[in-house]
């Protein structure tokens, strides 16, 4: 019974369906099962390496892009202060 409803659920994903929550852009189940997978830990990894003040400030700079100007572009112009330093990561710290 649970390969019936792998097999549905890889039929609505090669439809274009997301079938897995984090998983957009997967053709396949197992593509967007991957793709999860991927994320969660990705972001999960940054966020130990940088510890929440600097993937706090990352998002700040982040948040400042658009498609004409990189984040730190953005922040000079506007004043806004960014600690890069922030952005060093555990590793580099010791």
């Amino acid at each position: 019974m649970a390969s019936k409803q792998r097999q549905d659920l890889n039929e609505k994903a090669k439809q274009g369906e997301t079938v897995v929550p984090g998983g957009t852009g997967g053709k396949t189940l197992e593509a967007q099962e991957h793709l999860a997978e991927g994320r969660s830990k990705g972001g999960q990894t940054r966020k130990e390496q940088l510890e929440t003040e600097g993937y706090q400030e990352m998002g700040r700079k982040g948040g400042l892009s658009t498609m004409e100007k990189s984040g730190g572009e953005r922040a000079e112009e506007e004043g806004v202060e960014i600690d890069e330093s922030k952005f060093a990561t555990k590793n580099q710290n010791k």
